[in-house]
């Protein structure tokens, strides 16, 4: 296992954090180190782009983008790198969360994002694990009996 940062979390605003605690519990019972930060994609445009074009040198594998209303942000780091992102929707007072799910499962050819159920934090971080398994046998293993566990 990895001592390093394998998977990046950026929330579009601190807001998301209660919602967001599934993804970093997930991560941490996997032993999953990972890097977190909040980061508006209108409000800080500069961060947001600096934070992702460095994810891959930093050693991230996979980024999880969490983020609500117009939910630019998980397409907005997609375009800064070439790592895979799992973007979250974030349930809203406004639409329920429609609005955030649209905005990230509609994005242009060429800046794929992976995209979970609204508040689907815990899913975002299983399938990070999972495209880190892909090429690190413990992980593998820990995945592997998780889904065991879950079929009893």
């Amino acid at each position: 296992m990895s001592d390093k940062p394998l998977v990046g979390v950026i929330l579009g605003s601190k807001s998301d954090s209660e919602t967001m605690e599934p993804c970093m519990q997930t991560l941490e019972e996997f032993g999953v180190e990972y890097d977190f930060i909040v980061a508006s994609a209108h409000r800080a445009p500069e961060k947001v782009a600096e934070w992702s074009k460095s994810a891959k040198d930093r050693g991230i594998k996979v980024i999880i983008a969490a983020a609500g209303k117009a939910a630019a942000l998980p397409g907005v780091v997609a375009s800064h790198t070439p790592l895979p992102v799992i973007g979250v929707p974030i349930k809203t007072s406004d639409l329920g969360g429609l609005d955030s799910l649209l905005s990230i499962v509609q994005m242009p050819k060429g800046v794929p994002v992976a995209t979970v159920a609204i508040n689907g934090a815990k899913n975002a971080a299983l399938l990070a694990v999972q495209i880190i398994a892909t090429g690190d046998a413990e992980y593998a293993k820990k995945y592997a009996d998780f889904k065991e566990s879950q079929a009893q």
